[in-house]
């Protein structure tokens, strides 16, 4: 899709209207332009439109789509028609990036397509849940009822992950500054102590000459340590985008003994949520449990959930598989088994993803108790060696004077 400059003519009184259109082509700007009941002057395809988008626009977040869903519920629900409630959240939003999306949005309706098939137009924005779910509310009749759902389903998703990512940003904050204090202590001021000690003529420990080579390595092949220490972080990040990178990382972030507790409890609080959320909804089971596990986030749920989804088609219960793929706890399967049993399904998932939710807070605040000191100690065994490696030769030659 591409984005269109206009000048046109209105019919009535023939005012002078600039302004931009997206579309797929030059003459779909153009029809839906004439719907418009404009007079074209001028169309043409705007210059370096998409890459000034995708590069100085900004990001659309999760915060930005749960408001979005929470106003658009709230006048869908006083009876806003659905153009209208487009055109004033486009207006509102503070997000320039969301703003153009939800124009593209409001032309596709306005042009003859649902809403659910227009979001779907923007899988960056509006994921597989989002779109199934508008999809299902359009098909009930109970849009805005669907779209407080969602609201609420973001809002819960992205406390969650706010929490995990508060946990571990402080670690990575802190070892982050520890490496570059140590990287300016070995480049810059070990050096200055290296003619120091080589006119002591005493036996230098291990330490020292450790940390003297290092220093020697740093400065004599600067030029390719230090990019490594961004390339080589952004070649892994890579990889761990592939398929067979992300199962692997899921794998064994998994096992971790703390973090692995965590994400594992994240994961079951994610799946139980967005389940529950299209059962509730009306999206049958083997579409939700396929969005399921296109949004579970993790590789290793991700396979068990496919799983699950297979099995169901062959006419098995959902328990079943899910204790078949040892990544559920057991009281989860437990009370899934249970839920299929009493027919209330949804609000045992409900009560799992409430569950776990709180679980996972524990679990951040107990990880974080754990890195702090963790930390600091990491770093005052760093500081410490370096000084130490300075001070020893100085008190080696100081007890030789003394004896």
């Amino acid at each position: 899709m591409a984005t269109y400059v206009y000048k046109a003519k209105s019919l009535d009184g023939g005012k002078t209207i600039n302004g931009e259109a997206d579309g797929d082509s030059e003459a779909q700007v153009r029809s839906r332009l004439r719907e418009k009941g404009y007079i074209i002057v001028k169309l043409e395809k705007k210059k370096g439109s998409a890459l000034s988008f995708s590069l100085f626009k900004g990001k659309v977040g999760t915060k930005d789509v749960s408001i979005f869903a929470q106003m658009f519920s709230v006048m869908m629900g006083s009876g806003v028609p659905l153009v209208r409630c487009l055109s004033i959240l486009q207006g509102q939003t503070e997000n320039p990036a969301f703003a153009k999306v939800l124009s593209q949005v409001r032309t596709e309706v306005e042009g003859g397509s649902t809403l659910s098939s227009a979001l779907s137009k923007h899988p960056r924005v509006f994921d597989a849940l989002f779109v199934n779910l508008v999809k299902a509310g359009e098909a009930g009749g109970i849009l805005d009822g669907i779209l407080k759902r969602l609201a609420t389903y973001l809002e819960s998703s992205e406390a969650l992950k706010s929490k995990v990512k508060g946990a571990l940003t402080y670690p990575v904050v802190i070892l982050s500054i520890a490496g570059l204090v140590v990287l300016a202590l070995v480049m810059f001021v070990l050096p200055q102590f290296k003619s120091i000690f080589e006119s002591m003529n005493v036996e230098l420990p291990f330490i020292t000459v450790f940390l003297l080579n290092c220093s020697d390595l740093l400065i004599g092949y600067w030029f390719i340590i230090i990019p490594s220490l961004v390339v080589v972080p952004l070649a892994i990040s890579e990889f761990f985008r592939t398929e067979r990178g992300a199962r692997l990382y899921d794998v064994n972030i998994l096992r971790m003994p703390a973090v692995g507790n965590m994400m594992r409890k994240m994961a079951v609080a994610r799946f139980t949520r967005t389940l529950g959320t299209m059962i509730t909804s009306g999206v049958p089971i083997l579409q939700a449990l396929e969005v399921t596990a296109a949004t579970a986030g993790n590789m290793v749920i991700k396979e068990a959930v496919d799983s699950t989804r297979n099995s169901i088609r062959e006419g098995e219960s959902i328990a079943d598989p899910l204790k078949a793929s040892n990544v559920f706890p057991a009281m989860v399967v437990q009370m899934i088994a249970v839920g299929e049993e009493t027919g209330e399904l949804d609000k045992m998932l409900m009560k799992i993803a409430d569950f776990y939710e709180v679980e996972v807070d524990n679990a951040v605040k107990g990880l974080t108790s754990i890195i702090e000191p963790v930390v600091i100690v990491f770093m005052g065994l760093i500081i410490g060696g370096i000084v130490l490696a300075v001070f020893m030769p100085m008190l080696t030659l100081v007890n030789g004077a003394d004896n």
